[in-house]
């Protein structure tokens, strides 16, 4: 089982930002996070890298529910989705796959509550 899922746009990286983020919150998650891996490598370490964004999604209701059925899975959130950079016009945009994480936490309740993150993420990364 892969550990994320993902579709590359013919799009340049802002619009795909942006064509990302509004398709989150349409659906009903909000960016709680944002990391310019770019932007940070270049001031901690120097090092010149692609346009790399991770957008730290939570949808509150889901992760509510999460939440009241096992505590610690916080650990576990945000949901990570990551906007790249290919090639200039082609970005890619990645999603966590909730089911895949939440195996590590013997919990069947919450498998079920991580299928229904799972099927949202995933028509949101395929419709974009």
């Amino acid at each position: 089982m892969s550990y994320y899922f993902a579709k590359v746009l013919d799009a340049d990286f802002d619009t795909a930002v942006q064509r990302t983020t509004a398709a989150l919150k349409q659906a009903g998650f909000g960016i709680i996070t944002e990391i310019n891996v770019k932007e940070t490598f270049k001031q901690k370490l120097g090092i010149d890298y692609r346009n790399y964004r991770i957008l730290g999604a939570c949808n509150p209701k889901l992760a509510h529910e999460a939440l009241e059925i096992e505590d610690k899975v916080g650990t576990m959130l945000p949901c990570n989705v990551v906007v790249q950079e290919i090639e200039p016009g082609k970005v890619e945009v990645a999603a966590i796959d909730p089911l895949a994480s939440m195996q590590a936490i013997d919990n069947p309740r919450l498998r079920v509550a991580a299928g229904a993150v799972q099927a949202q993420l995933k028509q949101i990364v395929e419709q974009l």
